[in-house]
């Protein structure tokens, strides 16, 4: 496995629409048939938020599930699902975001501290402290959801030791080095190579990383986390353009051009079952999957 990069698409956002780019999924089929594309592209791991049928954010673990649904019905890729709170025409609560782990995915993200997002004409304070952070972990490690954990700033990395420390994550630990966020996130970083190269530093024992680039450092965040050793998130999520001033065909499009990356550094992007096995995901269909499901679906 040493020379398989797992990539990540993140093919839909919790921020903007199809008014940003029109190729743009909203809607469970859309989204679907998008990571379909993005699949057979490269990517092994899909990052989803949702809507409803008005195009408004939500957490509603039943459009989640009909989400996932559309895309386990495609391919066997591993689904992660946003428990960010939606930006709908009211701010959610992060424990509104905790519904979304009753579409049991496979992984889920955990925001790793407290975060204030400043969106034109509103601000917003979603209170993922540490006595959430606990609760959420206990409600994957019960349920068997691997959570991936989003750090958005150094002290989120003394966060995840925390949990750790506790006993509530277990290996591989799973990181998401979250870079560029800092124009709509006031506890975001910029994306730096030096800064990168500190997360990488700091990282545990048995860990993995992967890393995005909002916006237009995408590009230059993702190949330097190839280069580290690291995995990349690319998709519509965190960046609408191919390049300055031409938007982005489709998340596959995004796709192809970090795999043409990997593959010209002589790495090849790995298979949903290959990542399960570097995560420490069950494999899809194996008695340690279905009995994780068959305990906690409803």
């Amino acid at each position: 496995m040493k020379n398989k990069v797992i990539v990540t698409v993140a093919p839909t956002s919790n921020f903007h629409g199809k008014d940003a780019n029109p190729a743009l999924p909203e809607q469970p089929e859309e989204i679907g048939l998008s990571v379909r594309e993005s699949y057979d592209a490269g990517a092994a791991l899909a990052h989803i938020h949702a809507r409803d049928r008005n195009g408004v954010q939500t957490n509603s673990a039943d459009v989640f599930r009909e989400i996932n649904a559309e895309i386990r019905s495609r391919c066997d890729i591993i689904v992660q699902n946003s428990i960010a709170p939606a930006l709908g025409k009211r701010m959610n609560s992060a424990d509104d975001g905790l519904e979304v782990l009753d579409a049991m995915p496979e992984m889920a993200s955990l925001d790793m501290g407290f975060t204030v997002l400043t969106i034109p004409g509103r601000e917003y304070y979603i209170e993922w402290t540490q006595s959430f952070l606990v609760r959420a972990a206990k409600i994957m490690q019960e349920r068997g959801i691997r959570p991936e954990l989003e750090i958005f700033n150094n002290s989120h990395m003394d966060n995840a030791q925390f949990l750790i420390d506790k006993g509530l994550l277990s290996p591989p630990f799973s990181y998401s080095f979250v870079m560029n966020m800092h124009r709509v996130n006031q506890t975001a970083v910029s994306w730096h190579p030096r800064t990168l190269m500190s997360y990488v530093d700091l990282l545990p024992p048995n860990a993995r990383f992967s890393t995005l680039g909002v916006g237009p450092s995408q590009h230059a965040a993702t190949v330097q986390s190839l280069l580290l050793g690291g995995g990349v998130r690319v998709g519509f999520e965190d960046n609408i353009y191919y390049r300055r001033g031409e938007l982005a065909k489709s998340n596959a499009h995004l796709v192809e051009r970090i795999v043409t990356v990997i593959r010209d550094l002589g790495l090849e992007p790995a298979t949903p079952g290959e990542a399960r096995e570097m995560l420490g995901i069950p494999q899809l269909g194996s008695q340690a999957s279905i009995e994780s499901r068959q305990k906690h679906v409803h």
